[in-house]
């Protein structure tokens, strides 16, 4: 009998300075649940657009700076290392600003608490 393979991966791995987009890796998918890491590095959300998601999205910021806008109430959030929060599905979020000093690594778990029929 042999044993699984095992692939160890870092958080902090892979990260290359400036870059035009932001990146968006998938490190687990199962059914209901996707587990995302995201690094940006200066990059916003584009002028007059909203994530309006389906599904609920759990976030940490681990490095880096950032700020959030959420559309209804009208607030930005300033995030620092540590900081998270849950965006429950439908509300609408911009990422204003993410800090072009050192990239902002995020990890971010969408999933969904409805009940599909």
């Amino acid at each position: 009998m042999s044993d699984p393979p095992v692939e160890i991966r870092n958080l902090f791995g892979e990260i290359d300075g400036e870059r035009p987009d932001e990146l968006f890796e998938t490190l687990l998918q199962i059914p209901g649940a996707k587990l995302e890491r995201i690094v940006s590095t200066g990059q916003a959300t584009p002028p007059g657009e909203w994530y309006d998601q389906a599904g609920d999205e759990w976030v940490i910021l681990l490095t880096g700076a950032a700020r959030l806008r959420f559309e209804s109430p009208d607030i930005e959030h300033e995030l620092k290392p540590g900081d998270y929060l849950l965006i429950p599905a439908r509300c609408r979020h911009r990422v204003e600003w993410t800090t072009p000093d050192e990239p902002s690594v995020w990890l971010a778990l969408h999933f969904s608490t409805s009940v599909e029929k």
